[in-house]
């Protein structure tokens, strides 16, 4: 587990809130991808685009079509942040895979921060847009008038829930299959010669790692758009 362990960039000794860490640093490499993808990527703006460009074009289209099908067109106002959500996983999931570099998602500390602010901001809307209105996605109006209060509570709890599931998920792919992934590579130095299954094991997994990577990232932003969605239409 060595792999997930946060460390400084520069020495040695304990880290403080400004201490530069591999995890800060990997950050920051994501970030940077995102603009050199985003910004320097379609700064030409062509009518032909890039190969850059029409990456960016794609991306672009699929987060803003799912946020329009999923939470509706009056939840577009809010796509820059989901857009940039998706855009950091992604890119912080992919980096990850890169042999020797620092997986930032796998951190609860960090997904859980981004859980939290969608939980906070989804709230806000909520309470923004429909006002004491927005409790009532607290009560169940369609079930009997008895299990009304008892409904009312299980529903409260599960919208506190939420944010603890949304970046566990996100946390726990993410470790598993590094994990998994640094078992399977042991596994082909201990046994030298004999170890091509484990190798074979390790690009298999590998694969799916890739995969999971963007579905965690896709679950992610999706499930921020479904809760938006709850916050702007609590009647539904």
């Amino acid at each position: 587990m060595d792999q997930f362990e946060v460390k400084p960039l520069f020495g040695e000794g304990p880290i403080h809130w400004y201490t530069p860490t591999n995890a800060t640093l990997w950050m920051g490499l994501a970030i940077a991808a995102i603009a050199a993808l985003m910004v320097m990527g379609t700064k030409g703006r062509a009518v032909i685009p890039s190969r850059s460009q029409s990456m960016a074009e794609l991306v672009y289209g699929f987060v803003r079509k799912m946020v329009e099908d999923v939470a509706g067109k009056d939840a577009l106002p809010y796509f820059p942040y989901i857009f940039t959500l998706f855009l950091f996983i992604l890119f912080a999931n992919f980096l990850g895979l890169i042999p020797t570099s620092f997986t930032t998602t796998s951190h609860i500390a960090v997904t859980a921060i981004l859980a939290a602010c969608v939980f906070l901001t989804v709230t806000a809307v909520g309470f923004i847009k429909n006002g004491v209105g927005f409790l009532s996605l607290f009560w169940v109006s369609s079930a009997p008038l008895a299990l009304r209060p008892i409904l009312a509570v299980i529903e409260l709890i599960s919208y506190f829930v939420r944010p603890v599931s949304h970046s566990i998920r996100l946390a726990g792919n993410l470790m598993a299959g590094h994990a998994v992934l640094k078992v399977f590579a042991g596994f082909a130095g201990a046994m030298g010669v004999a170890g091509i299954a484990p190798i074979v094991g390790v690009v298999a997994i590998y694969g799916l790692e890739v995969l999971v990577s963007a579905i965690q990232a896709y679950v992610f932003t999706i499930l921020t758009c479904v809760y938006l969605k709850d916050a702007l239409h609590p009647h539904h």
